[in-house]
């Protein structure tokens, strides 16, 4: 917490300077060009250079200090400075008043339009986070005695949501989570993810098995397919065709039951990663299948088991975007070696906090890639707090009862 205030000040410290820096730059290039001109007097040539401070006022203050400053300076063009030549007369002056105040009138038609767009830029943005939010929602905090944190990196400039998904689902079967890639990357597949979500939200609670689950999830991307074929290609027949029949989606399903043990379905996603109190271990049980619509699922879905989740230990789910990412040099991320650096800077609980471990894990991605992602990142974690919430609610009810029986003495 105390290195995100830091991090928080700094970042406002820095917006607050940049803030200043605009607001003063005219005012300083009004009087370099002044001081300028009084030390070396140029018969009024080099007031000419006064017409780009009303432009700068506006592109990085506003239209009053853009009037404002421009009127100083057409003044300061009328006043004599130095020994006037001929062809520097007031006719030389007034001229300069002259541009000086046709640069005021553009500038300030040019901010009135700047802020309109802004505007409507912002009103754009608001809608868009909104509805991004709504596909990608936020996870709770708890969910059936699991601590979860989660975070989304898009490669696409200003977007929230791009082609990887998550969702954790509390169920009667255990907690459920699903984490995914959607081939491309950015807002052309986020018509996929939405597809893929929406059916996991409704079939994670009706299946028993993951794999029915797995199998609803199958017929949903091919139905989503078979709509967009329809939609993009209305006389092109009802099977997907051409870059559609190429659509594919890679799929991690894990179950977490109320004991701990946890089993999964790999459709051609990375693995996940254990957590303990201070190691950082890659769970890889077997072979994934391949991606969800390259091929048929197999007649017969196993699920995979993963051993047990014992209270205070975590799985940390991510895309393969987090491994891909490359930096100046070409070097890959050390995704192993920043969980490690995570867990062990852990803090005197020895347990590692889902939201510090995704949250050291994003701008370790953001540092290493200089914020230039190629691709769409997903990172999500949970962490087994079951045992715990029951020791502490067992040992309250506990407290509880003797309170009860030292007030009621025999």
């Amino acid at each position: 917490m105390i290195r995100t205030w830091a991090r928080g000040g700094a970042r406002a410290g820095a917006a607050r300077a940049r803030r200043a820096f605009v607001f003063v730059l005219p005012g300083l290039w009004v009087l370099g060009v002044v001081g300028w001109e009084l030390c070396h007097p140029t018969s009024g040539r080099l007031l000419q250079l006064l017409a780009a401070a009303p432009a700068i006022a506006c592109a990085g203050t506003g239209r009053r200090q853009c009037v404002l400053l421009g009127g100083v300076c057409a003044l300061a063009a009328l006043v004599p400075f130095g020994a006037a030549e001929p062809a520097a007369g007031w006719a030389g002056r007034a001229m300069t008043c002259g541009a000086i105040l046709a640069v005021v009138g553009a500038s300030y038609l040019t901010a009135g339009r700047r802020k309109r767009l802004l505007r409507e830029l912002e009103c754009t943005r608001e809608v868009a986070a909104t509805a991004q939010r709504v596909l990608l929602r936020p996870l709770p905090a708890r969910i059936d005695g699991m601590v979860l944190a989660a975070d989304h990196l898009s490669a696409s400039e200003g977007a929230v949501v791009g082609g990887d998904l998550y969702e954790v689902m509390g169920t009667r079967h255990g907690v459920r989570a699903v984490i995914g890639d959607v081939r491309g990357h950015g807002l052309e597949a986020m018509s996929t993810v939405a597809a893929m979500l929406g059916s996991f939200r409704e079939v994670v609670h009706d299946e028993p098995e993951l794999a029915g689950v797995l199998r609803r999830l199958e017929r949903s991307h091919q139905r989503h397919l078979r709509e967009r074929g329809r939609a993009e290609h209305p006389a092109g027949g009802a099977e997907p065709a051409g870059p559609l029949a190429e659509e594919f989606v890679t799929l991690l399903l894990v179950q977490i039951a109320r004991d701990g043990s946890v089993t999964a379905l790999n459709c051609g996603h990375p693995w996940p990663y254990r957590i303990g109190s201070r190691e950082v271990v890659p769970v890889a049980p077997g072979e994934p299948m391949p991606p969800l619509g390259l091929f048929p699922l197999p007649e017969e879905l196993s699920t995979v088991g993963c051993g047990r989740l014992e209270p205070g230990e975590a799985l940390f789910l991510h895309t393969d975007g987090a491994v891909d990412t490359r930096d100046a040099a070409g070097a890959f991320f050390p995704l192993t070696t920043q969980l490690c650096s995570s867990v062990e800077a852990a803090t005197a609980s020895c347990v590692p906090s889902p939201s510090g471990v995704v949250g050291d894990v994003r701008e370790a991605l953001l540092r290493h890639s200089g914020g230039r992602l190629t691709d769409d990142v997903a990172l999500l974690m949970l962490r087994n707090d079951r045992m715990r919430v029951s020791a502490q609610v067992t040992a309250g009810r506990a407290a509880r009862c003797a309170g009860r029986g030292s007030s009621h003495p025999v």
